[in-house]
């Protein structure tokens, strides 16, 4: 929303100097793609402030819950995923979801790994939630740009709640195997989340 104001009242001004001539122009839409800028950038601070806040409020999970919830973020990203590759239109969304069957398959693999050499070792359950069921229901539900807006909206929120998780495990998990694997993981989840918000507009 913020964003949106900046840009429009830039776009106020801009228009408002169109009748002053090329140089005018040119600095209307100098101030108008600074604004744009600032507001991406004041966005992604906000952003980021927000994972903060929530990470702090969040109590640290044992081994096997950090495993288990790990474990059904990747099972629904990749679910999500599957479900985008048919329903989306933007070749953009496309490629995204593309990406994200691809790195969530890997993250399931390392967490795996690294909940086998815990002591005593760790299964981590996949199954989906039943809300992760229901919002699974409703992308499925959805086609075309409807569907674009739903599943980047969504992967912004999963994405957030799974950086949280990951910070926080690896600063101050109790599984020593899994909080390594917690901090391998958090940058990808990081370039994942920055990759949907650029989508998110």
């Amino acid at each position: 929303m913020y964003r949106h104001f900046l840009i429009a009242s830039t776009a106020a001004l801009a228009l408002s100097l169109a009748g002053c001539g090329k140089k005018a122009e040119q600095a209307a839409d100098s101030v108008a793609n600074g604004a744009a800028e600032t507001a991406d950038t004041a966005g992604a601070m906000a952003s980021n402030a927000m994972v903060d806040v929530q990470q702090a409020m969040t109590p640290t999970p044992t081994g096997q819950d950090f495993a288990d919830q790990a474990a059904k973020s990747d099972a629904f990203e990749i679910a999500a995923a599957k479900v985008a590759q048919t329903n989306a239109a933007s070749p953009a969304v496309k490629d995204f979801a593309a990406e994200m069957i691809k790195a969530h398959t890997e993250s399931t693999a390392r967490i795996k790994a690294a909940a086998a050499t815990a002591s005593p070792a760790i299964t981590p359950n996949a199954t989906l939630t039943d809300e992760q069921n229901e919002d699974l229901a409703e992308l499925a539900a959805k086609k075309g740009a409807a569907f674009d807006e739903a599943y980047i909206d969504d992967q912004v929120d999963a994405h957030q709640d799974a950086l949280v998780l990951m910070r926080d495990y690896a600063e101050h998990g109790d599984t020593a195997s899994l909080k390594t694997a917690a901090g391998e993981i958090a940058p990808v989840v990081q370039k994942h989340l920055d990759h949907a918000k650029s989508l998110d507009k």
